[in-house]
C-alpha cells in the first residue's frame, strides 16, 4: 500500500535548497503553515540556512504577527513576488529599504498562473494590468528602485488586434499546502478551512517543475475513510506531510478563531446574532454607498471600509437575501468577517476556490464592486497601492475593478487624524485629517481612468461628506453632506477642480441618523 511520507518540521526545511522558489498558499492567516513557516524562520536565524529563496505567494497572507512575515529576513528571501502586504509590516519595510527584489502581480493573474503553469504553458495572457503600474511600460509591478532594472515578470503583446499582457512562468521549487486531514496515503481534505483557495493548481503548477509538495495537517485518518469528494489533493502529489503539535497556535482556521464551524459552512448560526455596527463615519460611507444597488446585484466587496462594513449594513438594513455579496477568496453570501480575518464568512450559500471566483471576476465581471481608494486625481485615476514608502501592494482590486460593471470607491475624503460627529442630520468635521487624497496626479495608477471612461464603465467615489462620479470629461462632483461646506470643506481640500453638477445635491439625511435608514434599491435603466 502507498503510504505518505510524515515528517518533522526540521526535515520540511531540509527540503528546500539555497536559492528555491517557495510558493505559500493562504489568505490573511487562513491556511497559513505555520508550524512549517516557523521552522524555516527558525533554521534561518539559527544556522543561516535556507538562504536567498525566491518568495511567491497570490494574496496577502498574514496577520501583522504570523504567516509570511516569518520570511522577513534580509537574506532568507532575495525575492518576493506577490500582490499584497497589508497586514504585513514587516514586509512592506523589507520593500521600503531595498532588502528584496519585490514584484507585485495582480492577485486573480499569480492564482490562474498556477493553472498555466500545471498545463504547461509559458504563461497567460490577461488584459487584467493595463494601463496600470503593473503595465510594464509604467512600472512593470518593481516595487522598489532595487527591483527597477530587474527583468519584466510581464509583457505587453499584440494578439489579434489588441492588446495584452502576458504574465510568465514562474518555475516552483517547494509548495507549501495545508488541510483539515489527511490519511495514512496523503490524501488531503480542507473541511474545516474557511477558504478553498487555489490549492490544487498551485501543487499541480509545483509538480510540473519536480518540485516538492509540503503540506501540514491537524489529524490523520485510516486510508479509506476520507469522502474521496472531499479530497482536495491526491497523496501522490504530496512529498511530505508534517503534523501540526500546537494546533490551537500553529493550525488556526483564521486569526482571530481557532476553529468556528460558519465560518466553514458546517453550522449556520442564527442571522439575528450578528450585531449591528455603531454609527461611525466608516458606516456612513458603507451606508452611502450601498444606495448604488439594484435588486439581484452580484457584488463584490474588498479589503478595508467595504469589506468591514457594507455586508453588516445589509444585513441591518434587510436586503442580504436581495443581493448576493462575494469576496475574491471564493465566498458567496452571509456576513464577512473584517480586518484581519478578510476572506471569510458566516452562513454562506456557496464557497468555491480562489481561480476559479477569478475566473468570474476577470471575465463576465461583477455587477458592483465596493473598493477602498487612497488617491483620486483630476483623470479619474485612482493609487490603493503604494502610498510614498507604504507599500500595501494590490490584492485583487486590479483583477476586479478592470473589469466589474460598476465600480464604488469607498474612503474618508482626507487621510490620517481625521475626527468626525455624526449629529443633527448631519457630518460635523471636528478634526480635518492631515493628507490629502484628491491629489494633481495619483502617486501609482492602480485603477486607470481613462481606460474606464473608454470602456463607459459605471464608477463612482463616495466619501463621507462628497460623492463623485467618473464622467467622459473628468470628475463629477454630485453630492455633499448636509452640514459641510463646499468651498472650505470640499473645493480648497482638493489639489484639482472637480466639475460640479449643475444637479449638485445633499447626501440622504437619513443615512445620519441612528439605523436602519430604509435602503431603496435603485431603479434599473434600460
Amino acid at each position: 500500500m502507498l503510504k505518505a511520507n510524515f515528517i518533522t518540521p526540521q526535515e520540511a526545511v531540509s527540503m528546500i535548497r539555497d536559492g528555491d522558489t517557495v510558493c505559500t498558499i493562504g489568505m490573511t492567516l487562513v491556511s497559513a503553515s505555520e508550524t512549517v513557516l516557523k521552522a524555516i524562520e527558525k533554521s534561518f536565524l539559527e544556522t543561516g540556512k535556507p538562504n536567498h529563496l525566491t518568495l511567491l505567494h497570490s494574496c496577502g497572507q498574514s496577520d501583522r504577527k504570523d504567516g509570511i512575515q516569518h520570511f522577513a529576513h534580509e537574506g532568507l528571501v532575495t525575492r518576493i513576488i506577490g500582490s499584497h502586504w497589508g497586514l504585513q509590516p514587516k514586509w512592506m519595510a523589507m520593500i521600503s529599504e531595498n532588502k528584496a527584489e519585490a514584484y507585485c502581480l495582480p492577485q486573480g493573474q499569480i492564482a490562474q498562473l498556477y493553472g498555466a503553469m500545471a498545463r504547461g504553458l509559458p504563461g497567460k495572457l490577461s488584459k487584467v494590468g493595463l494601463g496600470t503600474f503593473v503595465d510594464p511600460r509604467l512600472e512593470g509591478g518593481k516595487m522598489n528602485s532595487r527591483t527597477a532594472s530587474l527583468e519584466d515578470l510581464v509583457e505587453v503583446v499584440p494578439f489579434q488586434g489588441e492588446e495584452y499582457l502576458f504574465y510568465k512562468s514562474i518555475p516552483i521549487d517547494v509548495c507549501l499546502i495545508r488541510g483539515t486531514a489527511c490519511d495514512e496515503m496523503g490524501n488531503l481534505t480542507t473541511d474545516e478551512e474557511a477558504m478553498k483557495l487555489e490549492v490544487l493548481p498551485a501543487v499541480m503548477a509545483t509538480k510540473r517543475f519536480g518540485g516538492k509538495v509540503i503540506a501540514q495537517v491537524k489529524q490523520v485518518a485510516q486510508t479509506g475513510t476520507l469522502d474521496p469528494k472531499k479530497v482536495t489533493v491526491p497523496g501522490v502529489f504530496i512529498d511530505g506531510v508534517v503534523i501540526c503539535e500546537n494546533p490551537l497556535e500553529e493550525h488556526r482556521q483564521t486569526s482571530s478563531w481557532y476553529f468556528d464551524p460558519s465560518y466553514s459552512g458546517q453550522l449556520r448560526v442564527p442571522q439575528t446574532k450578528i450585531a449591528p455596527l455603531p454609527l461611525t463615519v466608516r458606516k456612513l460611507i458603507g451606508r452611502r454607498a450601498i444606495e448604488e444597488l439594484e435588486q439581484g446585484n452580484v457584488v463584490n466587496l474588498g479589503t478595508g471600509i467595504p469589506n468591514d462594513v457594507i455586508g453588516n449594513v445589509c444585513n441591518e438594513e434587510g436586503i442580504s437575501d436581495d443581493i448576493m455579496i462575494t469576496v475574491e477568496s471564493g465566498i458567496y453570501g452571509g456576513v464577512q468577517a473584517g480586518g484581519v480575518d478578510f476572506g471569510i464568512g458566516r452562513n454562506l450559500y456557496a464557497m468555491i476556490t480562489h481561480q476559479e471566483q477569478m475566473d468570474y471576476y476577470n471575465g463576465a465581471g461583477v455587477d458592483v464592486t465596493y473598493m477602498g481608494f487612497g488617491e483620486l486625481d483630476s483623470e479619474g485615476n485612482v493609487n490603493s497601492t503604494k502610498m510614498g514608502s507604504r507599500c500595501t501592494g494590490a490584492g485583487g482590486f486590479i483583477d476586479i475593478t478592470q473589469n466589474a460593471k460598476k465600480v464604488v470607491f469607498c474612503g474618508t475624503f482626507t487621510a490620517s487624524g481625521g475626527e468626525y460627529r455624526i449629529e443633527n442630520g448631519g457630518l460635523r468635521i471636528v478634526k480635518e485629517g492631515n493628507i490629502r487624497k484628491m491629489v494633481q496626479k495619483v502617486g501609482q495608477v492602480s485603477f486607470n481612468g481613462a481606460i474606464a471612461r473608454q470602456k463607459t464603465q459605471k464608477v463612482y467615489i463616495v466619501t463621507e461628506r462628497a460623492v463623485f462620479q467618473l464622467i467622459p470629461e473628468g470628475v463629477l462632483l454630485t453630492e455633499i453632506a448636509p452640514g459641510i461646506d463646499l468651498k472650505n470643506q470640499i473645493l480648497e481640500l482638493m489639489d484639482f477642480t472637480p466639475i460640479i453638477s449643475p444637479g449638485l445635491k445633499l447626501m440622504n439625511e437619513k443615512l445620519f441618523y441612528q439605523p436602519p435608514f430604509g435602503m431603496c434599491f435603485k431603479e434599473e435603466i434600460l
